[in-house]
């Protein structure tokens, strides 16, 4: 398939797919957030990784994510601030584990303030998926194999190929929330089968915090 100026299309398709599956911040954050504050604000999150995707190749159609890869300072101390979010999101989750699970009381007053505390989902998510370095050249080694260089306008293959790969982003992520919501049910009447899920969250940000600092 070879139109609108995307060549090759259903090997992009099958790269895409592939490189979505593998397990990575956002997906882990979208997980972790339908699981621990249900899916109203998972959502939250999904929309800001598709913000976050969306931005990402807009530079990269602009010619900016090129000005990063051409300055290898800049983007090291990218990378080392992409490490370091992920580090905090990760001791976050692990310092979460000191504190007891409090029973739910029924006859408690709502509380109005929780809303306000994960008011700031979004704004994690969109920093966490605008902070990936690996992000960055993806849309620039990888994205850009596909698109015919002669073809004009020359912003119709960035769009098409930005359409689909946000699609399938949609509908994996849209998997994950349900997923998550699941997991949050078990979890429910089984409180160390939570500690161990959201200890295993904490070393897995941990983890990916401490790769990308040293790569």
């Amino acid at each position: 398939m070879e139109a609108f100026g995307v060549i090759q299309f259903w090997t992009f398709l099958a790269g895409v797919v592939v490189i979505i599956l593998m397990p990575g911040p956002n997906s882990l954050f979208v997980l972790k957030t339908s699981i621990v504050l249900g899916p109203t604000h998972a959502w939250r999150a999904l929309a800001a990784v598709l913000l976050g995707d969306a931005t990402l190749i807009l530079l990269s159609y602009l010619g900016l994510a090129s000005v990063l890869l051409a300055s290898p300072e800049l983007f090291r101390w990218i990378r080392y601030l992409g490490a370091a979010y992920l580090l905090f999101i990760g001791v976050q989750i692990l310092l979460s584990l000191r504190q007891p699970a409090a029973k739910p009381d029924p006859d408690a007053p709502v509380d109005l303030t929780a809303t306000v505390k994960t008011g700031s989902v979004f704004r994690k998510s969109l920093l966490l998926s605008l902070t990936n370095p690996k992000a960055i050249l993806f849309f620039l080694s990888f994205f850009i194999q596909f698109i015919d260089a002669s073809f004009n306008p020359n912003w119709v293959p960035y769009l098409v190929l930005a359409l689909v790969l946000e699609l399938v982003s949609l509908l994996y992520l849209t998997t994950l929330i349900y997923a998550g919501a699941a997991i949050a049910g078990f979890f429910k009447d089984q409180p160390k089968a939570g500690q161990a899920g959201n200890l295993l969250l904490g070393l897995l940000f941990t983890g990916f915090a401490v790769r990308l600092a040293l790569a």
